[in-house]
């Protein structure tokens, strides 16, 4: 049975409806209203072969924080909820990815316990009307709320898009990876512990 996950989340800021399905094609449909990030989760869904719905309305005559951080957490605890248990999967993930002269390391565990190491630093303030400082925010939320631990860490770059487009796609391919179920655990939680 496909893995999926359908959520949605209201408040004064922002309304989020979220659908999430880890067995797709790499099919998005994604609209934030912040068009970089938009570009972004369309990559991550892409490279992650996953099935992706956003549909977000949020407080943007402010500025994109809030729609940046609550698309973060509402993908995070549907990528959690999807996956349940966590029985038979791979649980780690890692992927290093080249975009030009940018080169992100994204290092992944489904460990049940959130953190985000972040380790990517930004030339320019901005990526389009997006500030630069929002990602480490998606990022955050996005493990926080799957309850995983990620590693980002640009090993170098000199364009701040290339640099964000490589933090999405290298977060894709370990997401990919670790999501995967091992036919060796035959449905075995991936913990000595027996729980994740």
């Amino acid at each position: 049975m496909p893995r999926t996950a359908e959520l949605s989340r209201t408040t004064s800021e922002t309304d989020i409806r979220l659908r999430l399905t880890l067995e797709g094609s790499g099919t998005a449909e994604i609209a934030t209203g912040v068009g970089f990030l938009d570009h972004m989760l369309v990559a991550l869904t892409r490279h992650a072969l996953f099935d992706l719905h956003v549909s977000a309305r949020g407080d943007l005559q402010i500025d994109d924080h809030h729609t940046t951080e609550d698309v973060g957490i509402v993908l995070g605890q549907a990528l959690d909820r999807a996956l349940g248990d966590k029985a038979g999967i791979t649980r780690f993930g890692a992927a290093l990815v080249p975009m030009d002269e940018a080169l992100v390391e994204a290092a992944i565990d489904l460990s049940g316990r959130p953190h985000l190491a972040w380790s990517v630093a930004f030339p320019a303030p901005r990526i389009g009307t997006m500030d630069s400082e929002l990602f480490e925010e998606f990022f955050r939320a996005l493990a926080t709320n799957a309850r995983m631990t990620l590693h980002l860490t640009a090993r170098a770059g000199r364009n701040a898009h290339h640099l964000a487009e490589a933090c999405f796609k290298a977060t894709a391919r370990a997401l990919r990876a670790a999501v995967a179920e091992d036919p060796r655990l035959a449905g075995a939680i991936p913990s000595t512990k027996g729980s994740l």
